[in-house]
């Protein structure tokens, strides 16, 4: 519902803005920060397969993972636009783009999953798994496939509710969720309570039933007996063109972004598997490890799509700007805490992970301090090219940046590094961090070019366009 503390014609201090941005950030971060628990927890319980396990999921979710951050993108564009409908008091706008943006987002996700899942053994050897990787990851490959339609439509739905300022409703759906995975998830691995014993496969079991459980909650928010908006569409005539022609001009470059980051991280992921299991499987527990403090920043992102849309939508040029630079400075301050506290895990390794090898957990305590060295730079990164530039309707310069510092950087310096000066998985973790100094010089510089005046003026045009 509508906060009137955020009108027009509030305080606009820095103390303001600090609390707008804690109200809608905290939900979200808390709810990131307890799904990656959860998520921690269910590799646990992979991790008691062996190593094997351990890296078919992390092969496996690096395909799933591309599918669902390409395709969420149409969260950022819908959250973007309803927060601008939100600020300007137009709720048959917020309507039309949630059910529009819902609508797209099942029918795209659908086609792609139904296609993937007839050939995932041949996916999965065509992207260059080892036949031993392919044979272990190919059952969960495919029930994990079940699951991207859905959380899909959660990550579309929940952007529809932050923006709506109603960040804590995804937030409790989500631990509904998360914890309907962990808990079935280990009873259909190890045969529990009755259950059959699945091994692997029961972990994507598991997180299926757990993400059903969060879509139907959030829809019965949003659209049951005492939803919050309206069942509506844009339909196809001349107003409809306009709204989707608009949310695809946000979303789609922002596909682009995630899908050359997406299929960075797999092209990495080769280069790990190449280097062997060991490799991979390390890699993989300091990545699961660094989303939980990683994500603790998250709710900036959301909290910036909200905020600085909606004073957009109120037409207010100054205000955008303020909350703008209040929510990047905030980031630094998250990303050096957070990023302190993560290098600290590095000390857990031994009792988190007794079953995967002393060389598994030589790999992941490196690079855990690697890449806690570079957390804060990280967030600005995530803060800037997930939530300024795309309110600031600057897709591209999040484009730019991500193929950029990944494909012109960040790649050929991981292979080089790895394999012609020998230097293996350090080489990889190195040329990382490379790619993100370099990818926070491009988004710092696309920042400082945002015209918060053309943003407000091209808002303003497009009622008249849409009627």
């Amino acid at each position: 519902m509508p906060d009137s503390s955020l009108s027009a014609d509030r305080p606009t201090g820095s103390g303001d803005h600090l609390r707008d941005i804690l109200r809608l950030a905290v939900p979200a971060s808390v709810e990131g920060v307890v799904q990656l628990v959860f998520n921690f927890l269910a590799q646990l319980i992979v991790a008691t397969l062996g190593a094997t396990a351990v890296a078919a999921v992390g092969f496996s979710n690096n395909v799933t993972l591309l599918l669902i951050f390409t395709l969420g993108t149409l969260g950022s564009g819908a959250g973007i636009l309803v927060a601008r409908a939100h600020g300007a008091g137009d709720r048959g706008a917020v309507a039309r783009t949630s059910g529009t943006a819902l609508l797209l987002a099942a029918a795209l996700t659908l086609a792609l999953v139904a296609g993937l899942h007839a050939f995932a053994a041949p996916v999965l050897r065509t992207l260059g798994a080892p036949a031993e990787l392919t044979e272990a990851a190919t059952p969960f490959f495919q029930v994990a496939l079940l699951s991207v339609p859905l959380i899909v439509l959660s990550v579309v739905a929940g952007s529809v509710l932050r923006s709506l300022e109603q960040p804590r409703v995804p937030m409790l759906a989500t631990f509904a969720a998360a914890a309907v995975n962990v808990a079935l998830g280990y009873a259909l691995v190890h045969g529990a309570a009755g259950l059959p014993r699945l091994g692997l496969a029961g972990a994507a079991w598991g997180a299926l039933g757990g993400q059903a459980l969060r879509v139907g909650l959030l829809g019965w928010f949003l659209y049951g007996r005492r939803g919050v908006i309206a069942p509506a569409w844009s339909g196809l005539g001349a107003g409809g063109r306009v709204l989707i022609r608009e949310l695809l001009h946000l979303s789609l470059p922002l596909a682009a972004t995630q899908l050359a980051w997406s299929g960075g991280n797999l092209l990495y992921a080769l280069l790990l598997a190449r280097l062997g299991t060991a490799a991979l499987a390390g890699v993989q527990i300091a990545s699961t490890l660094e989303g939980i403090f990683v994500v603790a920043s998250f709710g900036l992102v959301p909290a910036a799509t909200a905020l600085i849309g909606q004073a957009v939508g109120q037409r207010d040029e100054q205000l955008a700007r303020e909350r703008a630079r209040a929510v990047e400075r905030f980031g630094l301050v998250t990303g050096v805490a957070f990023g302190v506290l993560f290098a600290l895990t590095a000390l857990a390794l031994p009792a988190l992970y007794p079953g995967v090898g002393a060389q598994v957990r030589e790999i992941a305590l490196g690079a855990i301090l690697i890449n806690a060295a570079v957390q804060v730079v990280k967030v600005a990164n995530m803060v800037r090219g997930g939530g300024v530039l795309p309110s600031g309707s600057d897709t591209r310069g999040v484009l730019i940046g991500d193929a950029v510092s990944a494909f012109a950087v960040g790649l050929p310096l991981a292979y080089l590094l790895a394999f012609g000066l020998d230097l293996g998985v350090w080489g990889v973790l190195i040329a990382r961090v490379l790619e993100e100094i370099v990818k926070v010089a491009i988004f710092t510089w696309r920042a400082k070019r945002l015209s918060w005046g053309a943003v407000v003026a091209g808002q303003a045009a497009l009622p008249a366009a849409a009627d």
